[in-house]
């Protein structure tokens, strides 16, 4: 059996530039792995198919699920028959904006590579990847990184020194955000639907470059006008976070999670303590250390 940890992401920048003539919106977001996971156990059988067992969530186990898709594509393209059963250990919340499920993918096929004597190369998992869904060829490496496209062209990047010795808050509230409805609704705010590109690239250079105070304007999230203007409790947990010392607070993708750095982990313990003294504990919250 091999098993694996499946993290999630936060977006420290997304920039909607556009909509595409495919439907799809042209975008460059900076993505950061958060050291929060999922388990993911693999095991070959002698059985054909994919089978998947899920824990901690009651999302369908069925052929629509994104691992056992990964998990198909996957022996499609090694020209393998199927036949390996997974576990899910679900701790990552979904519809987040944390990529918990693009994250599931991402570590399905590097672990059925692995499994399988490593039949494919990197390039021909970031094709599979890719036809997957935006955020999942991201989870095929561990490091930051800068998307553009949909999101499928993913530039890694080394650590941000400004990021080091922070510590990171998330907190998502007892409902979700439906990424579909962010995109859509966006129509309604053209600014934020025909951004300036060239934000990502800022933003890496002044977390490379200098403190994550001087470089906190930088932060960026276009759907944050949709997502914002319905559920105002998520800029209300802003403002909050801001008042207990944050350095920086954004929106993470289409939500409905926020995300707070502080200065270190003892910053961040007093924060959410505080938070949830004001807000209630109805909310899922999490301190990551991110040394």
């Amino acid at each position: 059996m091999l098993q694996k940890q499946s993290p999630c992401k936060i977006n420290l920048l997304l920039n909607i530039l556009c909509k595409r003539a495919d439907g799809f919106h042209e975008l460059e977001t900076v993505m950061f792995p958060v050291p929060l996971y999922d388990i993911l156990s693999f095991e070959p059988t002698k059985a054909k198919g994919v089978q998947l067992t899920i824990e901690g969530s009651d999302l369908s186990p069925g052929p629509d699920n994104l691992i056992v898709r990964a998990a198909n594509a996957f022996y499609q393209k090694a020209d393998m028959e199927p036949s390996v059963s997974i576990r899910l250990e679900k701790r990552i919340p979904m519809e987040a904006g944390l990529g918990g499920g693009s994250g599931n993918a991402g570590t399905t096929l590097i672990a059925l590579n692995e499994l399988t004597g490593e039949p494919l190369d990197e390039s021909v998992l970031q094709e599979i990847a890719s036809t997957l869904g935006s955020d999942v060829p991201f989870f095929l490496h561990h490091s930051p990184a800068i998307a553009e496209g949909r999101g499928e062209k993913v530039i890694t990047l080394p650590s941000f020194p400004a990021l080091e010795g922070k510590a990171l808050f998330l907190v998502k509230p007892g409902f979700g955000v439906s990424t579909a409805w962010a995109y859509q609704n966006l129509q309604r705010f053209p600014d934020l639907l025909n951004g300036q590109a060239g934000r990502g690239q800022k933003l890496v250079h002044a977390l490379q470059n200098r403190d994550l105070s001087a470089s906190a304007d930088l932060f960026f999230n276009s759907l944050e006008g949709p997502v914002l203007e319905k559920y105002p409790l998520l800029e209300i947990f802003q403002t909050t976070l801001r008042k207990l010392g944050a350095e920086v607070t954004l929106m993470s993708g289409s939500g409905s999670t926020t995300f707070a750095l502080f200065s270190n982990q003892s910053a961040a313990d007093k924060a959410s303590e505080a938070f949830i003294a004001e807000m209630g504990d109805a909310h899922w919250t999490q301190v990551v250390d991110l040394n």
